[in-house]
């Protein structure tokens, strides 16, 4: 066996950019399958049109910035941007408020800050926020999960709602069999009945709950686990941001609960309901716009998981990811600062 001897630096090559995107990209497929079972295909076109677009997006920054576009494309850094925001808006939203959100990720959030590695928000989230304040209606209308809907969408029709005006009179035939063709999600829909009087135990009546455990949204938030738990696995990602992350927010829904729960959901409905593991495993964990020291993360972590909790409850938003992940982002640089770890052979001075 050779002792080989080599100067610095001494790196190694297997982590790769494109490789880790490729492997994140991968790892949440598990989730969008599960997702498209039950909120239709609607969720695919949305990710292929996204993909074109910031493609089409990042290309055309590179070549006015008369940067390499084959070699900056190959990253699937834009892919990976728009795989995350496409999976957080409705899966029936007009085909114009993916292109708009796409290129505001890539365009204004990414490169205006200098591209890959230089930006201090995440984008997707960045665009999702964005978008959620300038077209609130058509950020908010979900469909109800295929196990609730007498008459799922299917890819044809989901296709006419994205990309043409439906006719009344069809939009009419699917709301004499569902409750509409959009529905509010679990978060929202208790949201919106606690404000107007209603208690805790009558929302969960509502036909999206199922034994108090929100249909549909169980399972997505599972699958997307699932898949956070494999980057773990190959190391893609540091564990401790998600340890913050779902560990406050159980702690605190928990405490919540405990103390009030006429008024405040469960720890478990809190962990599986809306974009929680999503955003736990591969939005928060940004390694651009997260801490990146080990008390860091932890603090990050927990941080979201604690603006989660208080605008759920508190807010005016069913659910807060997007803001909590924004605020931590511009907290990271703060939290880096005063939890660096001391350097060896560090003085403290008297």
């Amino acid at each position: 066996m050779a002792f080989k001897i080599a100067s610095s630096p001494h790196l190694t090559q297997h982590n790769q950019t494109h490789k880790v995107m490729q492997r994140v990209l991968l790892c949440a497929l598990p989730g969008v399958a599960v997702q498209c079972y039950f909120f239709g295909l609607g969720s695919l076109i949305q990710i292929i049109l996204a993909m074109l677009v910031a493609l089409a997006c990042e290309a055309g920054v590179l070549f006015l910035r008369k940067r390499p576009i084959k070699s900056t494309l190959n990253d699937n850094s834009a892919i990976l941007t728009a795989l995350l925001l496409a999976i957080s808006i409705p899966p029936l939203a007009p085909w114009w408020v993916i292109v708009i959100g796409t290129s505001f990720a890539i365009i204004i959030v990414k490169h205006l800050y200098g591209g890959l590695g230089q930006n201090i928000f995440n984008p997707a989230m960045a665009a999702y926020v964005m978008l959620l304040i300038a077209f609130p209606v058509q950020m908010t209308t979900w469909v109800p999960p295929s196990t609730v809907a007498l008459h799922p969408v299917d890819l044809l029709q989901s296709a006419q709602f994205i990309f043409t005006h439906m006719p009344q009179s069809s939009i009419n035939s699917y709301q004499s069999g569902i409750d509409g063709v959009s529905m509010a999600t679990p978060l929202d829909t208790v949201k919106t009945n606690l404000s107007s009087g209603q208690t805790l135990q009558e929302s969960l009546l509502n036909p999206i709950f199922k034994d108090g455990l929100p249909v549909g949204w169980l399972w997505v938030n599972f699958a997307y686990l699932v898949g956070g738990l494999a980057m773990l696995k190959l190391k893609l990602i540091r564990w401790q941001i998600s340890l913050g992350v779902l560990s406050s927010l159980f702690i605190l829904s928990s405490i919540g609960f405990l103390l009030n729960p006429d008024s405040h959901l469960g720890p478990i409905v809190h962990l599986f309901s809306g974009a929680t593991m999503l955003s736990a495993f591969f939005i928060a964990t940004d390694p651009v716009t997260a801490s990146t020291s080990v008390k860091g993360r932890l603090i990050f972590g927990a941080l979201i998981g604690t603006l989660v909790y208080v605008i759920r409850s508190f807010g005016g938003y069913p659910d807060a990811f997007a803001f909590a992940v924004l605020l931590a982002n511009l907290c990271a640089p703060f939290i880096d600062y005063y939890v660096k770890p001391r350097a060896y052979g560090h003085r403290t001075s008297h």
